[in-house]
């Protein structure tokens, strides 16, 4: 452990990285450029791990992606379910992760850092409304007579007809013990890699089901369970915009619960991108009384030192 803070002093920071933190618009997510695309969070978390407690989620959209299309690909090989799926992704990623956070803590001279990236579950619901109409397009896309042959239900996208699963709402985090034990003992985790994988309780047991969480209502679960002390999503914007993509676009430094509902409300944050950000950090603040920011992936380190981006408070004061 670096010199500092004890680890017990050290208040406790969940980053929530989205999907371009590994892959940038325009790329092919080749791993050199998903390696090197980790450079630039990584460094940052490092920076603050000397001083929080640090626990990082991730997005895997663009690698869950590829497993979907190398299994169309190789009809030879027997197919995996979407859970299996997820596992391996959090795997990979948190490979990756890993061994990035390894190299950037050596690089600042830090001897030692203990980190662990942690496979996942997290409880739905069984009735979780979701599941009656999946609306969560994923893999590969097909034409209109080849999706009518497909063994589950597609529906027609701007890319071609594709695969839709259920996104249930998260309800818990299997290894929230697990993961505060860890941050106790000043361990980096790496957890709930694409919003975990999803699970139904059966009894005394729990069984995978066939859907997709979103990662940032993972994140906040999770940031909540463990009293985090700060909740940030990093994205690729700079903050969050009202208006977003029109000439009166703006970008809003500051938030309150209340005021990210009222623009939900009126639809300024649409649910496949900034929605779920928005409504995960008014989330935290909300329950928790603290801060929560969302910021761009180039701007960690500045958005949890100096707030730059957009913040999320209970209440602000002049």
């Amino acid at each position: 452990m670096e010199k500092g803070l004890k680890a017990e002093q050290k208040p406790i920071l969940l980053v929530a990285l989205g999907g371009n933190a590994l892959v940038r618009k325009g790329q092919q997510g080749s791993i050199e450029e998903q390696f090197d695309n980790l450079k630039r969070p990584i460094r940052q978390i490092a920076r603050l791990a000397s001083d929080y407690r640090v626990v990082i989620t991730h997005g895997n959209g663009p690698q869950v992606g590829s497993l979907l299309l190398q299994q169309e690909a190789c009809r030879d090989v027997p197919r995996l379910p979407l859970e299996i799926l997820v596992a391996q992704t959090e795997g990979q990623i948190g490979y990756m992760i890993e061994s990035s956070l390894d190299e950037a803590l050596m690089q600042m001279g830090t001897v030692y850092h203990p980190l662990v990236t942690l496979i996942t579950y997290v409880v739905v619901s069984a009735n979780d409304p979701a599941f009656e109409k999946p609306d969560k397009p994923i893999g590969p896309a097909f034409s209109r007579e080849e999706a009518q042959t497909l063994p589950y239900p597609t529906m027609k996208t701007t890319k071609g007809y594709r695969r839709v699963v259920a996104s249930p709402r998260p309800k818990t985090i299997i290894e929230k013990r697990e993961i505060s034990k860890l941050i106790q003992m000043d361990f980096i985790v790496i957890c709930c890699g694409g919003g975990g994988i999803p699970v139904i309780r059966e009894g005394r047991r729990f069984s995978g089901v066939d859907a997709v969480i979103d990662k940032d209502l993972a994140s906040v679960k999770l940031a909540q369970e463990i009293e985090a002390d700060l909740f940030l999503i990093a994205t690729d914007e700079q903050g969050v915009f009202i208006d977003y993509g029109t000439p009166n676009q703006r970008m809003l430094t500051r938030l309150t619960p209340g005021q990210a509902d009222e623009f939900l409300a009126a639809g300024h944050f649409p649910a496949g991108s900034m929605g779920p950000k928005v409504e995960a950090a008014a989330d935290f603040v909300q329950h928790t009384g603290k801060r929560a920011m969302i910021t761009s992936i180039d701007h960690i380190e500045q958005a949890v030192r100096e707030s730059k981006g957009t913040e999320f408070l209970r209440n602000f004061h002049a």
